[in-house]
């Protein structure tokens, strides 16, 4: 038995074989991927980036940014020391003892791993990560990982530590299409990365690992949960006293600009985003948009919304998604939400959906009306109708008998509406709609009168704006300037004066009767502390309530339904979207500023100024709101 047992010569021999062997095999690999390393290292690479594109409200808040963000490279010598220390300590905490592998990383990162059952601790070091970062697709397999331990041992070779540290805090990525820490640092505390304090290092050194999680624009108390993190990890580390770390310490991240406006604003800037290439052409440089959105009132907008969705009221009667625009009388959008929840979905409900709007139609039935010479005071019979079979019918189910045109747009009659459209024709009805800015398809029926052909809510919003404003042409617009590199100015909006697309006298007379549906009639819930006008609708089986309405300074719609077409729980117009508008309106204008308008703007308000028909409907709905 005894002969069975190699000697010592033997496992000698052995261990040698084996050893050259893992040389023969390792040089294999090493030869193998390391080939076509050269190509690999190139700083080309890391020049490549999709431009950036920044939305700025009107009052100089920035919306949102698309594309990538690179800031001016910093030497980390120049930094504060905690700085350095704070990337060091959270992310690489042997970065100064190991030759861009961390062995003792990886052995540390796979006991945690395998005691926790998935991957809870990664153990790639600061140069590791560069060289992914600088050289290398984002696949992830055993090539690419050889690859990149190869890649680190030569930035090793050819840089120092200090020249490591400070090309990673050039090329990081801190979310938002931000990269490096002068863009993060001004982006998040507008300050030089220079002049950061310790706090600020710490949240910025937190947030390589999950940029959208840990953002503090975003979620400031996770953000400031994982600077603690950070902060601890230096007191590990030794670079920082527990008792400074304390006093840092903090329970929410203060950011240089408070989100003047929720994730809901991104319904806004997505919209612009997609007409940017039209106004431009192809883009392949950094653009800054400067949009008519106001961040007040969009906070206000944002607020109110949810608070309509959020009551009671809303979730016992079904109300499962709302939308809210808001625009000058010029058509300049200041405030837009298109539903409840952005990051749920994307939809945008002023934008892109087409819903029926019910009685808020009326308004190109009547204004047919008033061309063919009916006036506001003549008189109209409320009585059972019937065409080809098909019967309209008011929403009380009772027919009233003799009324004005006023009052039958007060109260929203549907018997009324649908003979005047048959009397001024269908056709006429079709064209005034597409001349005030209507693109949807419009069906030739009597029940169009009702508003059963599908519309979106920023075309009907600026219908309304052409009423508001006395009958000049409106083009709902988001965009006043782009610039380019440098600041060139390439694309500025018009400030051509608009066409006037309806008589005056009839738009003044408009104007009365829609002031009547908030004095007296379907409305009454919208009655704010200024004159206003506006129209209430409501589809079949109340699938859809609408609330359009203006004062002299602002024009805003409300819609409310649910995506699938359910039907809500005796939701009317006049109800929740109205009560909505009054809100909205009430505290918009508590924060309306006083802005220019333009030289267009400003000519047109004279001449509105000038009309004596204007001036008298002015006096008129000013006390019909006073009697209420």
């Amino acid at each position: 038995m005894g002969g069975l047992i190699p000697g010592p010569d033997a496992l000698i021999r052995f261990a040698v074989l084996c050893a050259i062997w893992v040389m023969v095999l390792g040089g294999g690999v090493v030869a193998y991927f390391g080939y076509g390393l050269p190509d690999k290292v190139s700083f080309n690479i890391a020049s490549e980036r999709k431009p950036s594109i920044r939305v700025m409200s009107i009052d100089g808040a920035t919306l949102a940014t698309y594309g990538n963000r690179y800031g001016n490279p910093v030497e980390v010598r120049d930094l504060p020391d905690y700085v350095g220390e704070a990337f060091v300590s959270i992310e690489d905490r042997r970065f100064y003892d190991h030759f861009g592998i961390d062995l003792l990383g990886i052995a540390r990162a796979a006991w945690t791993n395998l005691t926790a059952g998935r991957i809870a601790e990664g153990g790639s070091t600061i140069t590791q990560q560069l060289a992914k970062n600088l050289f290398l697709s984002p696949e992830r397999n055993f090539g690419r990982k050889i690859e990149e331990v190869l890649l680190a041992v030569w930035l090793e070779f050819k840089f120092d530590k200090q020249q490591i540290l400070s090309l990673y805090l050039n090329r990081i990525y801190f979310g938002q299409g931000l990269y490096g820490i002068d863009s993060a640092a001004r982006h998040y505390f507008g300050t030089d990365p220079r002049r950061l304090n310790l706090y600020e290092a710490a949240v910025l050194a937190g947030l390589p690992k999950a940029p959208s999680r840990y953002n503090p624009m975003v979620d400031p108390k996770r953000s400031a949960e994982r600077a603690n993190i950070v902060l601890n990890a230096m007191v590990a580390n030794g670079v920082l006293n527990k008792a400074r770390a304390e006093r840092a310490k903090q329970t929410r991240v203060r950011t240089a600009r408070r989100a003047s406006s929720g994730p809901g604003v991104r319904y806004f800037s997505d919209w612009v985003l997609d007409r940017v290439r039209d106004y431009v052409g192809y883009v392949d440089q950094d653009l800054l948009v400067y949009t008519t959105l106001d961040s007040r009132l969009q906070e206000v907008a944002e607020s109110n919304l949810e608070r309509a969705l959020e009551s009671p009221t809303a979730a016992e009667k079904r109300v499962g998604q709302a939308a809210l625009l808001a625009m000058t009388p010029d058509g300049a959008v200041r405030a837009l939400v298109g539903g409840r929840d952005y990051y749920e979905s994307q939809y945008n409900r002023v934008t892109q959906a087409r819903r029926q709007p019910g009685s808020v139609f009326k308004l190109f039935t009547y204004l047919a009306a008033l061309d063919k010479g009916l006036g506001s005071n003549d008189w109209m019979r409320d009585v059972p109708i019937s065409i080809n079979g098909w019967e309209p019918r008011n929403f009380d189910r009772k027919h009233h008998g003799t009324m004005s045109i006023r009052d039958a747009v007060a109260t929203s009659n549907n018997s009324i509406a649908v003979q005047l459209a048959m009397e001024v024709g269908l056709d006429k009805v079709i064209q005034k709609a597409h001349d005030m800015g209507v693109s949807s398809q419009l069906n030739r029926e009597p029940s169009l009168a009702l508003g059963t052909s599908e519309v979106s809510m920023l075309e009907m919003t600026g219908a309304y704006a052409i009423v508001a404003n006395g009958g000049f042409a409106v083009f709902p617009h988001a965009v006043s300037r782009i610039t380019g590199r440098g600041g060139d100015v390439l694309y500025e909006r018009s400030d051509d004066f608009p066409a006037r697309l309806m008589n005056p006298l009839h738009a003044g007379e408009m104007n009365n009767m829609l002031a009547s549906v908030i004095a007296k009639g379907t409305g009454r819930n919208a009655i704010i502390d200024r004159p206003a006008a506006g129209k209430t609708g409501t589809t079949s089986d109340y699938r859809d309530a609408w609330f359009i309405g203006y004062t002299a300074d602002l024009v805003a719609g409300v819609w409310m339904g649910n995506d699938n077409g359910s039907p809500m729980d005796h939701v009317t117009g006049g109800g929740l979207p109205a009560k909505l508008w009054h809100d909205f309106m009430l505290h918009a204008h508590q924060n309306l500023p006083v802005r220019s308008l333009g030289k267009a703007a400003l000519a047109r308000s004279k001449k509105i100024g000038e009309d004596e028909s204007w001036r008298d409907f002015t006096k008129g709905y000013s006390s019909g709101n006073e009697k209420q």
